[in-house]
């Protein structure tokens, strides 16, 4: 039971639970390979890694494009060899009501939270049945276990990324693990800039200041099922404020 040598690809690693997880595996001794839109964040998350004697690469990658979650995955290999775990944990929140005909906020969710999970399943798969082994880590969230309004279009997406992990799941040969992740309220920036309705963003700030948790919360989890062995795969775990509905 060891995370010491992995090799973790994350994607959203620039920032909240993906930056988070990055760190934290890193202390643990995995090597991490970072993407996200946003080369500054994640070059400075890659830094505070090797600062603190860990290893990390990274590559700026849009998770709506296929070639760049395969070039991800192709770095990973180039400059360590194989790559153990792929996380799935790029997701974006435009949160309206669905009489505010955001459309344009509708297929973007869908494009990242759905699409953009799915092409990292595809960029890794191949990868993982060359190796006769893997992981396969879904970031989806309790947003799809309790609906609630202006979270339906982010939820459906959620929730077709669960639907589509547990699918992934059953047809997984002996030696491929995936596991899905559902974070409760944790202490991001998911809502900063995201969300223009001010009065539905108001809320979700209001409520995070009351109850959110650190985004370290997930990262754990996350180290909990890869240093499982190869034989115990955790299928699912969701992670919340003990205060959260």
């Amino acid at each position: 039971m060891t995370i010491e040598n992995k090799i973790v690809a994350i994607t959203g690693a620039g920032r909240g639970i993906g930056r988070a997880t990055a760190i934290h595996l890193a202390a643990r001794r995995a090597r991490l390979v970072l993407g996200s839109r946003s080369e500054a964040e994640i070059a400075s998350v890659a830094g505070e890694i090797e600062t603190a004697g860990g290893q990390a690469v990274y590559r700026a990658i849009d998770v709506t494009r296929p070639v760049d979650l395969e070039g991800l995955v192709k770095l990973a290999c180039e400059r360590f060899g194989r790559l153990d775990v792929i996380i799935n944990n790029a997701g974006i929140g435009p949160l309206s009501r669905f009489d505010a005909l955001k459309v344009d906020d509708w297929n973007a969710m869908i494009d990242v939270n759905l699409k953009g999970a799915l092409y990292g399943i595809a960029a890794a798969l191949p990868v993982f049945t060359r190796q006769d082994g893997g992981h396969v880590i879904n970031v989806v969230s309790t947003a799809g276990l309790k609906i609630v309004p202006t979270m339906g279009v982010y939820a459906a997406t959620k929730n077709a990324l669960r639907t589509a992990t547990e699918a992934l799941r059953q047809e997984s040969v002996k030696n491929l693990r995936v596991t899905e992740i559902s974070p409760g309220f944790i202490d991001t920036t998911f809502a900063d800039a995201a969300i223009a309705d001010p009065d539905i963003k108001a809320a979700i700030l209001r409520r995070k200041q009351e109850l959110a948790i650190s985004p370290v919360a997930i990262a754990r989890a996350i180290a909990f099922a890869i240093e499982q062995p190869n034989d115990v795969e955790i299928g699912s775990i969701v992670v919340r404020p003990t205060a959260q509905d």
